[in-house]
């Protein structure tokens, strides 16, 4: 057995055995239900009731608020025009308004358009103002037209209502939103990335510092060069990720097949989208639309792509975790190096989120999905779109190649670093141990 072969093992052998990492490892599926639930319940709660009191001196507008009022409403409008305003301001200060909508009277109704007030010791949220101003805007269209004795029903009834059908070229019906649906599958397993290389990039780092500051490596480097060291720490702990991964698919597999056997859903391969639309003809027609959708993801790739990409953009970021826990002494000297580290993943997660949901096949998409530094979480979100294979296939062979690069200048790095103890390194030092 090589040399570099037992230090994998070992370094698989020492995280799997970790009681954290074995918690972690059960727990983890738990912790992300159960956040789930608590999100869930948290939205599905009603809010408080905020008391919006209304000093409409037009009276014009009173009764448009007053039809707002109704049991689900999140805000509970009140005419107390009759009352002082100065008064209303009191009842501000003592907290029994959450605001006032004051509108003066003018001689004419187009003043009106700067002229209404929203009083409140707390600034307002946006969706409360526009729906505000939504209200009084159409108010007031309505008297304009009155006033150039324009029959407001006629025009009312020919307002057109433009409903846009989306279909494929071969005819098939096909979904607005479904664009949303891809780029959170996508998004959430590029986020995943993201959090499994910082996570496993730390274990690396972690586990070097903690060999030199107990000057353990310098026995090991006696019968071990630095390389293989460093390349064993990386395979190993990328080992115990993938095996990680795989106790968890395994466990979703175990509740999606009981949640199926229990409200007798049949999905296996051979039944298909069809089988699922027929154990539930009470579906609505849109929400069967969907999961026929989502069946012809291409889930396959989308769960090849993750694997791939994790394992290339794991290997090539904890290089520099490796690098960098060789050339400092403990984890507090070190943070001076992890912001250029850590800032290309976050750059893929803002590209992905404000890039490829818009314009999955455009310029900076492709680009950023091709940037080994942020390929393994752009071309992530870009896969549920479509991607041709000779996209992915150039993204890969950069990625794997900068990570062959990547970690022969960490190596030299890790060759010298290792070894220092007792000073701070620097920008330039690092510079200097690679020439």
């Amino acid at each position: 057995m090589s040399i570099i072969t037992l230090i994998i093992k070992r370094e698989f052998i020492t995280k799997v055995r970790n009681k954290s990492f074995i918690v972690m490892t059960f727990l983890s599926p738990l912790l992300f239900v159960a956040i789930a639930v608590f999100v869930a319940y948290l939205s599905s709660m009603k809010p408080d009731t905020k008391r919006i009191a209304i000093h409409d001196k037009s009276g014009l507008f009173v009764q448009e608020f007053l039809n707002k009022n109704n049991k689900k409403a999140t805000y509970d409008y009140q005419d107390l025009t009759a009352l002082d305003l100065n008064f209303l301001k009191d009842s501000i200060s003592a907290e029994a308004y959450e605001g006032i909508i004051y509108i003066p009277k003018v001689q004419d109704t187009k003043l009106l358009e700067n002229k209404i007030q929203y009083i409140s010791n707390d600034s307002p949220g946006i969706a409360f103002i526009e729906n505000m101003q939504d209200i009084v805007a159409n108010k007031l269209t309505k008297a304009n037209l009155e006033q150039a004795k324009l029959d407001t029903l006629a025009i009312k009834k020919a307002q057109a209502k433009v409903v846009i059908n989306i279909t494929k070229a071969s005819g098939e019906e096909s979904l607005k939103g479904l664009n949303e649906i891809k780029i959170g599958i996508g998004g959430a397993f590029g986020y995943l990335i993201m959090m499994f290389i910082i996570i496993y990039g730390n274990m690396v780092m972690r586990s070097v510092i903690e060999e030199k500051t107990s000057r353990i490596v310098e026995i090991i480097i006696s019968s071990v060069k630095p390389f293989q060291l460093m390349m064993g720490k990386i395979i190993g702990t990328a080992l115990a990720g993938l095996l990680q991964f795989f106790i968890w698919a395994c466990l979703g597999f175990i509740l999606l097949f009981s949640v199926s056997l229990f409200f007798g859903v049949n999905i296996g391969p051979v039944s298909g989208a069809q089988d699922v639309l027929s154990a539930q003809p009470e579906m609505s027609s849109s929400a069967a639309l969907y999961i026929k959708e989502l069946w012809n993801l291409p889930i396959a790739g989308i769960l090849a792509g993750f694997v791939v990409y994790f394992i290339g953009g794991y290997l090539l970021y904890s290089s520099f975790y490796a690098a960098i826990g060789a050339a400092v002494d403990n984890q507090t000297d070190s943070q001076q190096f992890l912001m250029p580290i850590i800032m290309p993943l976050i750059l893929s997660v803002y590209v992905g989120f404000f890039t490829v949901i818009n314009d999955p096949h455009g310029t900076v998409a492709v680009v950023f999905s091709m940037i080994p530094l942020t390929s393994p979480i752009v071309m992530l979100m870009r896969i549920p779109f479509g991607v041709p294979l000779w996209q992915i296939a150039i993204s890969i062979t950069l990625l794997f190649a900068s990570f062959l690069s990547v970690v022969w200048f960490a190596g030299k790095i890790y060759r010298i670093g290792i070894l220092m103890y007792g000073k701070k390194p620097t920008w330039k030092e690092l510079y200097r141990w690679l020439k």
